[in-house]
């Protein structure tokens, strides 16, 4: 093994939320303005990708660090017993004190058995050391690796998903099943989410680290301990970001600014990890910072409450249970999106972001898109933006409120303006002709217009932005199509939409995309 351093009743939504918005909203024009070329950490070459996914070798085994960890634990706990006041933060900083002189004096015996550490060596054991008490232990390395986009650890067995190469396998995380799970518990703790924790009462586990990871873990209900833990590599990105990054071009970006503005409800879909998130973050950024804005997300991934440029945002978190029951059977101190959404209409909001909808929270949410004074958008995982609808109203009817078939479908009519679908083309695995690599490509791909009900009591769309092919050129990112509704073209243009920007049937892509496989 290599060496790594570190049921209640019923709520009338519809009536909540007209009573929580009912502000009038106040918007300036958004300037087109041209964005120089730029590529993102995916987009490099990958001669100048640092490769950092070998892990840096250790000169000792973790067996010796696991000894120090326990001496240097032992004298960081009683130098806490001893003074009360102490807060976190000069625990870490007293504790590295500590480990600087634990280390320092097993370095001085290590070298009188005729190994002499160099400097970097001891550096890299008090790091391994303090990692293992304060941060993330052996996955502090992947955590800390920007390329790094998702760890997939079952057992002893870890993969790793980067951004610039093809996946990877990684050394055990852990030296045995249960130590794996005091790992996850103890990162449990230390991010402070309430009481959760991996425990044969609680097999499943959700939280988010500290830098914005989002950990998911199973245990108890596995034959091993499996856990992915999935990355936001980026925080605080805008439209102009993405633009750098070809996720969208600068017509997509001032379009979207413009329905942002505009005041239009929107649904980012696409696949898992293809980039919904951010792109709901980069949107939501454009909200001018007078507005009241609430989020709700199972773990926070949006961190739009951390962004002292933007909204006033109100955020909600769900809680994971304790693993009790109580005497009808419902889980003790679990609260799901869907039970906190009352609460949350009633903070007076301008908007609802709902971070990721997944379950019976999409009844509420499409009633505070409808009802309200719109600008409201949430995530939603689904294979094309036609299919979003049959997924949106698939969850309504698993809401178990009685919602019909043709109800559903008439409020998501109501409620949904826009469907922005993200794609995700992978090629890390693949090879080109000319011996280049290929690298995974994240791009929207279509901005569909939910215009109203349509044939057989389903809503009606048109795209307007999708893939175009003509006269031998194909372009299959996003493009103009001139379809949008005459008011809703209206509204827009007074958010400050040029409309001249929907006349341009190749967008502003510029250069092509280049794949391993034309698309």
């Amino acid at each position: 093994m290599t060496d790594t351093r570190p049921e209640t009743p019923a709520t009338d939504f519809t009536a909540l939320f007209a009573q929580a918005l009912n502000a009038n909203p106040t918007q300036g024009a958004p300037v087109l303005r041209p964005v120089p070329a730029q590529v993102s950490p995916a987009t490099l070459p990958q001669s100048i990708v640092p490769d950092t996914s070998a892990p840096a070798a250790l000169p000792v085994g973790h067996e010796v660090l696991a000894e120090l960890r326990s001496r240097a634990s032992m004298k960081i706990g009683e130098a806490a017993g001893a003074d009360a006041s102490m807060t976190e933060q000069d625990r870490r900083q007293h504790g590295q004190s500590i480990i600087r002189q634990v280390v320092s004096e097993w370095a001085t015996k290590y070298a009188a058995s005729g190994s002499d550490l160099t400097p970097q060596q001891e550096r890299a054991v008090r790091e391994a050391v303090f990692d293992e008490l304060f941060r993330a232990g052996r996955l502090q390395p992947l955590l800390d690796d920007p390329y790094v986009e998702n760890i997939i650890i079952y057992g002893d067995k870890v993969r790793v998903d980067y951004a610039d190469r093809p996946t990877r396998t990684w050394d055990p995380i852990a030296k045995s099943d249960r130590d794996l799970i005091n790992l996850i518990n103890h990162l449990a703790r230390m991010q402070g989410q309430g009481e959760r924790a991996l425990t044969p009462a609680t097999p499943n586990l959700n939280l988010r680290l500290a830098d914005g990871s989002r950990l998911a873990a199973s245990a108890y209900v596995t034959p091993r301990p499996s856990i992915v833990i999935r990355r936001h590599r980026t925080r605080g990105q805008g439209l102009d970001d993405l633009v750098r990054w070809g996720t969208i071009d600068a017509s997509l970006a001032h379009f979207l600014r413009a329905v942002v503005r505009g005041r239009k409800n929107v649904i980012v879909v696409g696949s898992q990890g293809v980039g919904k998130t951010s792109l709901l973050r980069a949107m939501a950024r454009e909200i001018p910072s007078s507005e009241r804005v609430g989020t709700l997300e199972s773990e926070y991934e949006l961190h739009l409450h951390e962004d002292p440029e933007g909204p006033e945002v109100v955020a909600y978190e769900g809680r994971e249970s304790n693993g009790e029951r109580g005497a009808d059977g419902k889980l003790q101190g679990e609260l799901t999106l869907s039970d906190l959404f009352p609460q949350l209409l009633r903070m007076s909001l301008r908007r609802v972001i709902v971070g990721e909808v997944r379950s019976k929270e999409v009844v509420p949410m499409l009633h505070a898109m409808n009802e309200g004074e719109g600008g409201s958008m949430a995530t939603l995982h689904a294979r094309s933006p036609q299919l979003s609808i049959e997924r949106l109203a698939t969850l309504c009817l698993e809401a178990g409120i009685g919602m019909t078939e043709a109800l559903a479908y008439r409020l998501i009519a109501q409620a949904v303006d826009f469907v922005v679908y993200v794609r995700l083309v992978d090629e890390s695995e693949l090879v080109g002709p000319d011996g280049k690599s290929g690298r995974k490509h994240r791009f929207v791909s279509h901005v569909m217009e939910i215009t109203g009900i349509g044939e057989g009591g389903r809503p009606s769309y048109q795209m307007v932005y999708a893939p175009r092919e003509q006269d031998g050129h194909r372009e299959p990112r996003a493009v103009p199509h001139g379809n949008i509704s005459q008011t809703c073209l209206e509204d827009l243009v007074r958010a400050g939409l040029d409309r001249n920007v929907l006349q341009n049937r190749w967008g502003s892509w510029g250069a092509p995309l280049e794949t391993v496989v034309p698309l």
